[in-house]
């Protein structure tokens, strides 16, 4: 999968939104196989598969996510992984399990 850049908006805000809690988000990346890597302020580095969430029955608004062209289309924004369509994910749980596994798996 690609990536596109995307400014984060946060620092278009006059004066800047100061992003500064440990479990926000840095930079995220696109992978394969529903997969993103990110990056938070702290340091911490990991893994969310959603491949699993994104085919669920109940996943929802997050169902756009199975077209492989939109998931390409995370970004961060004010220190969240981001969608189009105002989809988002919880930073700080996110933050907590990729810092105790490395990984955060979404069923």
């Amino acid at each position: 999968m690609s990536t596109q850049a995307v400014k984060d908006t946060a620092a278009s805000v006059v004066p800047p939104i100061k992003i500064t809690a440990p479990w926000r988000v840095k930079a995220v990346e696109a992978l394969d196989g529903y997969r993103l890597r990110v990056r938070f302020i702290d340091g911490v580095e990991g893994e969310v598969d959603m491949s699993g969430f994104v085919h669920a029955p109940d996943a929802g608004v997050f169902a756009v996510l199975a077209d492989p062209d939109i998931f390409a289309q995370a970004h961060v924004e004010l220190g969240a992984v981001t969608w189009p369509g105002e989809l988002d994910l919880a930073p700080d749980a996110m933050h907590d399990e990729i810092e105790k596994n490395g990984i955060w798996i979404l069923k």
